[in-house]
């Protein structure tokens, strides 16, 4: 596939308003993209790859699993291994049917003309395909992640151009994946956090996301902030949910997890020593 007459324009999403089109992707997408990403042929400047999910009854693309497509990519050309693509789609399928092809993703920020060409192929695979786009180098200072849609423009039977329009994207994770995804998209990493450190983590997180509840309340209350129903149910349903519990039972269940983090721990801290002095005993017997 030739890509020297590609012409692509790349559009935000504060461009157009009047694509309605959505995607949600599961933090599992983002992880094996990068791990494809770092196992990369040494040749290779991005990763590419088919992404696999469904469509929601509201529109929204669905995005919740992917695998890598072995490509070369040169300045005036872009080759896909194709056959390894359906075999792998078959593998796939064999295990969840009801996941099919909803798009393709792509290492790097922004696209390019031969992300056009990439999308040509998808679009024979799967109509109106996404194209999403994770910037594993870091360029703004951040791991940022978008997607897209494509349309072609034309001037009578003469395709000019590729546009792609950047359309909503929902990463929705719990807390524990989110301190993973934190710890990920990090430029500088000094280790991995420990249980009580993502624990600290999360309650300062939550501490923040009521510090803006009620902000938000105090504003409405004094008429500085238009009133929202949608917020408002919102609030609602997440207050309601909380489960009526004396001031001493909540500090008892709190103790009880933290003690149990603790001694997880050190428990681990004694398996650990036990394993080095294991090894430190058999080293010591092979020289005697």
């Amino acid at each position: 596939m030739a890509i020297s007459d590609r012409t692509v324009l790349q559009f935000s999403s504060s461009s157009s308003s009047s694509s309605t089109l959505s995607a949600k992707v599961h933090p599992l997408v983002i992880f094996n993209i990068c791990d494809c990403y770092v196992r990369r042929p040494d040749q290779a400047e991005r990763v590419i790859g088919t992404l696999l999910g469904s469509v929601l009854p509201d529109g929204t693309v669905d995005i919740r699993n992917s695998y890598a497509v072995p490509h070369n990519e040169s300045v005036d050309q872009v080759a896909l291994d194709i056959e390894y693509h359906h075999n792998m789609l078959l593998s796939h399928q064999k295990v969840n049917p009801k996941e099919t092809i909803v798009g393709w993703y792509s290492t790097g920020l922004g696209v390019s003309g031969g992300s056009a060409l990439i999308h040509e192929f998808y679009s024979r695979e799967v109509p109106n395909p996404i194209h999403l786009t994770v910037d594993t180098g870091f360029t703004l200072g951040e791991g940022t992640i978008k997607a897209y849609v494509s349309n072609n423009l034309s001037l009578g039977d003469h395709q000019i151009a590729a546009q792609f329009q950047e359309i909503p994207l929902d990463l929705r994770m719990i807390e524990a994946e989110r301190i993973g995804f934190d710890t990920l998209k990090a430029t500088t990493v000094d280790k991995i956090p420990s249980d009580l450190e993502g624990m600290e983590s999360s309650m300062e997180h939550l501490l923040a996301l009521i510090d803006d509840m009620y902000k938000y309340v105090d504003d409405v209350v004094e008429g500085r902030v238009v009133p929202d129903n949608k917020i408002g149910r919102f609030i609602s349903d997440a207050v309601g949910s909380l489960p009526k519990l004396s001031p001493s039972t909540f500090d008892k269940l709190v103790n009880d997890n933290l003690q149990d983090n603790l001694l997880l721990l050190y428990l681990s801290s004694i398996t650990r020593t036990q394993l080095s002095l294991a090894e430190k005993l058999n080293t010591a017997a092979q020289i005697l």
